[in-house]
Formats: C-alpha cells, sequence, structure tokens
C-alpha cells in the first residue's frame, strides 16, 4: 500500500481512506480493468454489423495490443495471488463471451456454437498478436505480425462469408 500511495504521489492516510486494505484495492482495480474491457468491445459491437470483415478482425487481433498497458498490469495483478485463478478464469470467460457477441453482431445467423469455437481461436490470435507486439521480441516480428493478421483476416472471411 505504501508503495502505491508513493507512486500515486498520495498521502498512505488517504489511500487507505478509499481502500481500507490492498484485497480491496485490488477488487476496484480489477472493476475498472472490466469496464476497460466492456467498453472497447462495445465500440467494436457498436460497428461489427456494417464493418467489412477485414476491419473485424483488425480490431479483434490487435485488440490486446491497444490495451496493452492496462492488460500487462492486469495479468500481474492476477498472477500475483494464486487464489485469484478463478477470477483469472472469469475474464477469459467474459473475454471468450465478447468475442463470440460480436462475431454474432457481424454475423447474425452464426450459429452460437460456431461462434463459440471461433471466439477461442480468435483470442489465441489476439494473445499471441501482443505477444508479437511486445517490445522485447525480435526486430523482424513486423513481418510475423502482418502475417497474422491476414491468417486472421482470411479465418473470418472464410467463416462469416455467408452469414
Amino acid at each position: 500500500m505504501a508503495e502505491i500511495a508513493s507512486r500515486a504521489g498520495a498521502h498512505i492516510g488517504s489511500l487507505y481512506h478509499f481502500f481500507p486494505n490492498k484485497e480491496v484495492l485490488a477488487d476496484a482495480l480489477i472493476q475498472r480493468y472490466g469496464g476497460i474491457v466492456d467498453e472497447a468491445f462495445a465500440r467494436i459491437d457498436s460497428q461489427a454489423a456494417s464493418m467489412p470483415i477485414e476491419a473485424l478482425a483488425d480490431a479483434l487481433v490487435y485488440f490486446l495490443v491497444e490495451i496493452r498497458g492496462e492488460s500487462k498490469a492486469m495479468r500481474a495483478l492476477l498472477e500475483a495471488r494464486l487464489e485469484w485463478s478463478s477470477k483469472r478464469q472469469e475474464f477469459h470467460d467474459a473475454a471468450l463471451r465478447h468475442i463470440a457477441q460480436t462475431l454474432r453482431f457481424r454475423s447474425p445467423r452464426l450459429r452460437p456454437k460456431t461462434a463459440q469455437h471461433m471466439a477461442v481461436v480468435l483470442l489465441h490470435n489476439m494473445k499471441l498478436m501482443k505477444i508479437l507486439n511486445s517490445d522485447d521480441v525480435l526486430a523482424d516480428s513486423g513481418g510475423a505480425s502482418a502475417e497474422l493478421r491476414d491468417m486472421t483476416r482470411l479465418y473470418l472471411a472464410s467463416k462469416l462469408a455467408h452469414g
């Protein structure tokens, strides 16, 4: 708590005024991150029905790259405590639901089970894109990123073309 107060440039007493302990603070941060993810998906969903498939693929595959700072901190927080594995699973499940919902906004006739399976594939692509775009990846990762983007575009085009 002292380190957080120091980094925030606040007095520790004011931090304890709002967050009586680190568990309450962690819960608040987790809720905040969930809100950020929900808002980002809402922006995509608001356009998904009329979005070209390539644009939808790009929006999904670059999703975690765009919220990189937030997701890096959240991952560290969720991995800090073994008992938070259920919260990690909740985030994973929510991400899959969001992606499947977005796919169904784009293609309403897409079967829910198919959308769920596609969401698993896309979530892995999103995670891989985040890794490929991290600061510590080899300099030639731009080529791999472009390949993953193109692969995701082709995948969505093949799956959503008739939906």
